[in-house]
Formats: structure tokens, C-alpha cells, sequence
């Protein structure tokens, strides 16, 4: 059974700002049990580590018993958030965001647990509500309010356009707050105005006003800019064992330790030794292989989390050839295939080098594919029929192929 202070502890680790934070460890010390709340817009398909930030406090706080609330915001992503953008976001068709979300819950019970976790769309009860209910809650926000975000204040000063519909985003999420009763609200650095909104909305009606927590928006692969799928610097949840644990030992040093303090589950306690024994010799790479077996596990089990560490110490640590590069024969109707059709092919899925055409289009145009050790840049490359081929996507993607042409 954790101490009150152990469970503050547990909570607060990695969080950048608690508003108001006597409020929340006052509640915490009366063991109240708290609605959490966290919205996601579903404008990918694929969830990666960055958004697990916000997931794994999700999680710590329904391991201490806290109801949790999963929110997809299937209203909101038809808006487009502005937070940290400098231009109007494009909006996504129903059909799109539906698409996406359906992903979504697959994704993150690899982490939550189903039978403790509330998933709620909030088109269920926007799609209710009448003109005269929107124009009651546009009343409750003045334009001048809106231009204290330093995203909008900035694109203003710049004469650079918002559209109205932009003013909404914070106002729609700030009434999934009060619609759902949320004690405390989760979100990035760059939601805060957001967060905050939320708490305007509940009093404004009556309500006690959330707390809200806000948490570090996760550097990618560079340890530079945040973790992108644009960027080509993130680790999707959907991302083969392999290249999942060698895209983790790719970070720095440095970087390793903001990976533990967001992404580990492990105590503050078990990290500071993982540091203390990181002082010497090979402790490095220990931490780091640590770091990486416990995130693979966590979307692959156990078992492929330690074949995925054997197989980079295989190709990296000990310099040697991959170990099992999967082979596989295709059949197709013409004399050829083009590069980046293979590349996503959906006959591959076992042995997935790309995601989707577009995936494939931009690894190609950065490079970063190799054919038979060739480095390929051109998007209309032909590959034969009959011939064994090697396939490398990336430094973890690899596949022997022979295309067949059907009779």
C-alpha cells in the first residue's frame, strides 16, 4: 500500500506545472477519488512515444485508483487545434478523423487498462447541440482573451490570417471539461491556454473549476525538435520490436534520461540507481538497453522485447550481419515493380517495410532506402522479376524479396 506522499510523488514526477497545486495535493491527501481527463484529436493514424506521455500519467493515475477518461476528440480534430501553430491547420474529412480513431483504442490499451478506462467521443454530444448553444458559448469568451495566446497574439502582430472557427478550439475543449466533470485535465506544455479555458467554462457554469497538469512535450530522435512522424524522428506504438528497440538506443545520452523520467514506469528510487550504476564502465549502454527493453515490452511483450535486444546487439554491438532477414516471393502481374509500390505493399504486412505510399515516397526521397547496398533517391525505380533482392528501409528494415510474375 503507497504512503500519500509516495502517490504525490508518483504523480507529479515528469509534470511541469500544477494549477493550483495546493488544490491537488490537498485532494490527494483527502484520498478523493478524481474523474482525469485527457483529450486526443485523432489527425494521425499512428499514436507514438510523444503522445505517451500524457497516456502513462493516464496510467499512473488509474493504477491509484483515479477514474479515467480516454477522450477522442473526433468534434475537436474537425476544427483543427492551433496551439503552437504559426498558419491555419487543414481540416480532415468525418471519414478521416472516424478512421483514425478506431486505431486508437487498439493502441492504447497496450498501456491503460480496458476494464478501468471510459473512451468518450465528444462528436456524441456536440452533434446535439443546436446553433443558439454554440453562440451561448462563443458569448463566454471575448476576443481579447483569445489574443492573450501567444500563438494567436503572434499571428495577429504578423498579419497573418485566423479564421473564426479557430477561436472555437479552446471553447469546445474547455466544455468536454464541464460536459464530462473533470476533477483534473491532462495536457502538453503548448495546451495550457486550452487547460485553462476548461476551467473558465466550469465556473462560468456553476461547476468547481478543474486542476490542471501540464506535461513536456517529448524531443524526438534528434533531441531537438518534438517527436514528429513528419519530422521522421519519432517511435510509433505500431513500429516493428526491432526497429522500436534500435530506434531507442539511437537517442543520446542525455536524452536517455528525459526518455526515463516520461516514458518508464520504473520508481524514482530504481532510477536513481539505473543512474548511480551509469557512472562507470559499460553502465551506459546498460541503462539504455534497460530503457529500451522496458518500452518494447510494453507494446510487444517480453519475449520480443528480449529477441529485439539480442538481434541489435547482433547488427550494432557486435558488428555483425542481421540474423534473420526475412525472405519472401511476390507475385505480380507485369515485368516489373515499381520501388515504392514494394515498399508498401500490402502482401508485406508480416514483414512491413513502410506504413503507407506516402511513408515509402518520403524515405526514398530522404534516402534512406537501399537496394542490394545501393542507396535509391529516385521515386520511379524498377526492380526486376526473378531476382533476389535486398531491401533496407532505415538501419532496421530489411527484407530478401524475389518477385514472380503471376501465370
Amino acid at each position: 500500500m503507497r504512503t500519500v506522499k509516495e502517490k504525490i510523488e508518483i504523480l507529479l514526477r515528469g509534470v511541469e506545472e500544477v494549477i493550483p497545486r495546493k488544490d491537488f495535493i490537498s485532494l490527494i491527501e483527502k484520498k478523493q477519488k478524481l474523474t482525469i481527463k485527457a483529450g486526443f484529436d485523432p489527425t494521425s493514424p499512428d499514436l507514438h512515444l510523444g503522445h505517451t506521455v500524457l497516456i502513462n500519467k493516464l496510467k499512473q493515475f488509474q493504477d491509484l485508483g483515479h477514474k479515467v477518461i480516454f477522450l477522442i476528440g473526433d468534434f475537436t480534430g474537425s476544427i483543427g487545434d492551433p496551439s503552437g501553430v504559426s498558419e491555419t491547420r487543414p481540416v480532415l474529412s468525418s471519414k478521416e478523423l472516424k478512421k483514425n480513431a478506431d486505431t486508437y483504442a487498439k493502441q492504447i490499451f497496450k498501456i491503460l487498462d480496458p476494464k478501468k478506462t471510459e473512451i468518450k467521443f465528444n462528436s456524441t454530444w456536440f452533434k446535439k447541440m443546436k446553433p443558439e448553444d454554440f453562440i451561448k458559448l462563443a458569448s463566454s469568451m471575448t476576443v481579447a482573451r483569445m489574443l492573450e495566446r501567444d500563438d494567436f497574439s503572434n499571428r495577429y502582430k504578423k498579419n497573418q490570417p485566423i479564421s473564426i472557427h479557430e477561436f472555437l478550439y479552446p471553447l469546445v475543449q474547455g466544455y468536454d471539461s464541464f460536459h464530462l466533470k473533470a476533477d483534473v485535465e491532462l495536457g502538453g506544455t503548448d495546451q495550457k491556454f486550452n487547460l485553462l479555458v476548461g476551467r473558465d467554462i466550469q465556473r462560468i457554469n456553476g461547476m468547481k473549476e478543474q486542476i490542471i497538469m501540464t506535461l513536456p512535450i517529448l524531443e524526438g530522435l534528434d533531441g531537438i525538435k518534438k517527436m514528429s512522424k513528419s519530422l521522421n524522428n519519432y517511435v510509433g506504438l505500431t513500429d516493428h520490436e526491432n526497429e522500436m528497440f534500435g530506434k531507442i538506443m539511437s537517442i543520446s545520452d542525455e536524452m536517455m534520461w528525459r526518455y526515463y523520467d516520461l516514458l518508464s514506469f520504473k520508481t524514482n528510487k530504481e532510477i536513481m540507481k539505473i543512474k548511480k550504476d551509469a557512472r562507470s564502465g559499460s553502465g551506459l549502454m546498460q541503462a539504455k538497453l534497460e530503457l529500451g527493453l522496458e518500452i518494447v515490452e510494453r507494446f510487444h511483450g517480453k519475449k520480443k522485447s528480449i529477441i529485439a535486444m539480442r538481434e541489435f546487439k547482433n547488427r550494432f554491438s557486435e558488428k555483425k550481419d542481421p540474423t534473420r532477414i526475412p525472405e519472401v516471393n511476390l507475385n505480380i502481374k507485369g515485368k516489373s515493380m515499381l520501388l515504392i509500390d514494394l515498399l508498401s505493399h500490402t502482401d508485406l504486412k508480416k514483414n512491413i517495410l513502410c506504413k503507407s505510399k506516402s511513408e515509402a515516397k518520403r524515405m526514398i526521397l530522404q534516402s534512406a532506402v537501399r537496394v542490394n547496398g545501393e542507396r535509391i533517391n529516385q521515386e520511379d525505380f524498377l526492380l526486376e522479376i526473378n531476382k533476389k533482392t535486398l531491401i533496407q528501409v532505415g538501419k532496421r528494415r530489411h527484407l530478401k524479396i524475389t518477385l514472380k510474375r503471376t501465370k
